[in-house]
């Protein structure tokens, strides 16, 4: 990783200091589901996927294989680029919506393309949540639009990440990202064709496959809150390649910072109090990456 961080290539030089946490253990060969958003009751299998995995695969989603085809076609050019041309980093963040919140002087502006594939595919990723975000508010008993709402409606931001992880030289050795849970509500990734995402489940690693045209939905921290526990964030880690360049393509959706988040009051009984504390989300993100106890 750029800054702080080390890449998968630092950490492949120098093996012999890694951290106990960078090493792999054995996964299992049972995986997460894969939900087709055009078959009746799919919404049901959202809904549980996101109560027993906290994560899922999603195909017939809405979004043209065309435009994730570009979306990754300018990905894998800006990643191609010479370190002078440009900052030269494991990863790259920018928002893509809502429109207040986009700043294109810190898009790039190589490859040819970039700006024209991130908003076409973030005109369809935003309607690809608005429908997610209602299957989730049914299965909790609430109205299709409560989550969407609490979550703030139109002013949700959408961040665009570009991961980058290349070739290991003993992959078997490290990670390419350590376990977690993304802050966000839902993370909604596009991987390229080398596998590596593991999830986390009842003491085991499970391998996400590659499906191709799938999207990969992340369970977040917040629908977590928002959902009093019902729902699960999936912990999750990634894994590096010997030989080939793994890529992702993660939209990170997340309330607006001054936004205060917690369990939704119509999920708070006497006999299922409160778990979470409601909190603005910039003072969740800052204690989460700072590791002040939330």
């Amino acid at each position: 990783m750029g800054g702080a961080q080390r890449s998968v290539q630092e950490l492949a030089a120098s093996l012999s200091a890694r951290p106990p946490e960078f090493r792999c253990s054995a996964v299992t060969p049972d995986a997460p589901p894969v939900i087709d958003l055009s078959a009746p009751g799919c919404g049901e299998r959202v809904t549980e996927a996101a109560r027993e995995w906290g994560l899922f695969q999603v195909v017939n989603h809405g979004v043209p294989s065309s435009v994730i085809a570009e979306l990754q076609r300018v990905g894998r050019g800006f990643f191609s680029l010479p370190k002078e041309r440009e900052a030269w980093h494991d990863f790259f963040f920018h928002v893509v919506a809502p429109p207040a919140r986009v700043d294109h002087g810190v898009w790039p502006r190589c490859p040819d393309g970039y700006r024209e594939a991130n908003e076409a595919y973030s005109r369809h990723v935003q309607q690809l949540a608005r429908e997610l975000f209602e299957h989730l508010s049914l299965g909790l008993g609430l109205d299709e639009g409560a989550m969407a709402d609490a979550f703030g409606g139109g002013d949700m931001v959408f961040l665009q990440k570009i991961n980058f992880y290349p070739p290991c030289p003993q992959p078997e050795l490290t990670l390419g990202v350590l376990p977690h849970t993304d802050m966000s509500t839902l993370t909604l990734l596009v991987p390229n064709e080398v596998p590596g995402l593991q999830v986390f489940r009842d003491g085991h690693w499970y391998d996400v496959k590659y499906v191709p045209d799938a999207l990969i939905v992340h369970i977040g921290d917040q629908i977590e809150i928002l959902s009093n526990g019902a729902y699960k964030a999936v912990l999750h880690r990634t894994t590096v390649s010997k030989e080939k360049t793994r890529m992702s393509w993660p939209v990170f959706v997340e309330p607006p910072g001054e936004l205060v988040v917690g369990p939704h009051p119509r999920l708070v009984t006497d006999e299922s109090p409160a778990k979470y504390k409601a909190k603005k989300y910039k003072e969740y993100q800052h204690g989460k990456i700072n590791v002040i106890p939330l």
